[in-house]
């Protein structure tokens, strides 16, 4: 009987140390779950991670290796006294795959001299650290990442598109992960990697860019770089497996006034501009024009949507400043705004700011309630100047949803002699202001930007395309959707021909030819 007081006091010793042990996992699990802090940190733990503790990775970076030594990390001097660095998050197999990445990525870097251990870096928007983390363990000990949420010592507050550092601070700068092409602002994201790197410093960004359009649009983000090297590299993860990289070298001053080209600048002096290759070869993939004039072109040019190319659905648009729609002759809302724009235009979930130019005042009471559409309520011409308006409509029509009413726009008084369906009438005329709209264009948006623009003029397509070309304006435009009025086969009467347009559909077809041959990828609409 005596034999049972061993065994019970043997078991409140097992029950006192699992107590014991259970006690230090709730404090543990407390500091690192709830606190976010290091199992170093004061009275909340009983125990510290082993200081010579080694993470070995291997596999990642194109096969290369990399140890990474947890004591051979050095704490940002942007950190406050007293932080250190948490181990315990940088244990997990993907962070420790990223960093080893990012190691084999600077060591190609020192290797080719775009970077050293005495370069002050920077990495923008890096959410884990991971290549700052990289950085210090190849020796690049003065570095610094910065993301909208805080994870010290290796990464500060601060966002892309407002780094909170200094002109000219940083010998290196990296944006890895795409995040470029993934900010809703990326040309401030540029121009701050691009303000605080030092002249002659570098800037690598990796990006998915596969064509050249997109791969254009990129570079001219960055004022007054100079693009060194290219290489296509394999990512470490499946949300990027293919990786373009790019290395810039700052060749001028940048103060914090900015150097950009003024607003709307995009052409050489003399205000003529010649369309950039890379913008011909999207011309070449796009759909073939409609060579023979079809005898309903009511059916045939609206079936014709079905084979437009359209630019997003052949490039990456993600490089670019802002996103613009501009409706010339817009009419309704309901015309091409919302019934095409809107619902089938591809924006790959870009927001566009809507420009409607429609003179006639029948439609502009409605684009009062479209908060997201600015309105111009004049008529687009060659240049500034009081336009007869003519009001193409009998006199008991109604405006409906569709926009009936297009009307002409003529440099001179008086009336106008009609035509419709029912026979000759005489038309109204209003008086109406005329804007030379080429300048604009330049006056209102970039290189930088993304321009689409529809075109439905009533004939004044034959001046305004020429002024386009003449001022340079047309090298703003990215994609043109044109309806080319001419004296096409009526609806009413077989065999016979509109006499409201003098052009003829072989006109037209030079036109669009003209434009594809210059460059501009332009689609015949309806």
């Amino acid at each position: 009987m005596e034999s049972g007081k061993p065994s019970l006091l043997k078991n409140f010793l097992v029950r006192l140390l699992l107590f014991g042990v259970l006690v230090i996992g709730v404090r543990f699990a407390y500091v690192v779950t709830i606190t976010g802090e290091s199992c170093n940190v004061g009275n909340f733990c009983f125990f510290s991670l082993p200081e010579n503790l080694n993470f070995v990775m291997s596999g990642a970076g194109g096969g290369s290796s990399a140890i990474i030594s947890s004591d051979a990390v050095s704490v940002p001097s942007t950190t406050t006294p007293g932080s250190v660095l948490r181990r315990d998050l940088y244990t997990s197999k993907d962070w420790i795959k990223a960093a080893n990445f990012y190691s084999s990525i600077f060591q190609d870097l020192i290797s080719h001299g775009y970077l050293s251990p005495e370069s002050k870096s920077l990495c923008v928007e890096t959410p884990k650290g991971q290549d700052v983390f990289a950085l210090k363990e190849i020796g690049v000990s003065d570095s610094v990442g910065i993301f909208k949420k805080a994870s010290k010592p290796l990464v500060i507050n601060g966002e892309a598109h407002r780094i909170p550092f200094d002109d000219n601070t940083f010998d290196f700068v990296f944006s890895g992960g795409g995040r470029l092409g993934k900010s809703p602002r990326p040309l401030d994201f540029a121009t701050e990697i691009v303000r605080t790197l030092k002249p002659e410093g570098y800037a690598v960004v990796h990006i998915g860019a596969k064509d050249t359009y997109s791969f254009n649009s990129f570079l001219s983000l960055f004022n007054c770089c100079n693009l060194l090297t290219i290489r296509d590299i394999d990512g470490y993860d499946s949300s990027m497996p293919f990786i373009r990289e790019m290395v810039l070298k700052k060749e001028c001053v940048f103060l914090s006034q900015g150097i950009k080209k003024p607003h709307g600048d995009s052409s050489n002096e003399n205000g003529k501009c010649s369309v950039p290759g890379y913008k011909q070869d999207l011309v070449r993939k796009a759909e073939p024009l409609i060579m023979e004039e079809p005898l309903k072109p009511w059916l045939t040019l609206k079936r014709n949507i079905q084979n437009v190319k359209y630019l997003p659905s052949m490039a990456d648009i993600s490089f670019k400043s802002r996103y613009v729609y501009v409706d010339v002759g817009a009419r309704s809302y309901g015309s091409s705004i919302g019934s095409w724009f809107r619902k089938q235009y591809p924006k790959q979930n870009k927001t566009f700011e809507v420009y409607a130019i429609e003179a006639d005042k029948t439609f502009h009471e409605e684009y009062k309630k479209k908060k997201a559409v600015t309105l111009l309520p004049y008529a687009a011409w060659v240049k500034n100047e009081t336009l007869s308006f003519e009001i193409n409509r009998d006199p008991g029509d109604k405006v409906t949803d569709k926009g009936r009413g297009m009307g002409r726009i003529q440099p001179v008084n008086g009336k106008i002699q009609q035509v419709n369906s029912k026979g000759r009438y005489d038309g109204e005329v209003d008086k109406i202001q005329g804007f030379d709209f080429a300048n604009w264009l330049k006056n209102t948006v970039t290189e930088k930007d993304f321009v689409v623009m529809k075109m439905d003029v009533e004939g004044t397509e034959f001046d305004l395309i020429p002024r386009l070309f003449e001022t340079g304006a047309i090298c703003l435009i990215d994609e043109v959707f044109l309806e080319c009025h001419y004296n096409r086969w009526q609806r009413c009467c077989p065999g016979q021909r509109s006499e409201k347009y003098e052009k003829t559909y072989g006109q037209c077809l030079e036109l669009f030819t003209e434009l594809r041959r210059s460059g501009v990828l332009v689609h015949q609409w309806w």
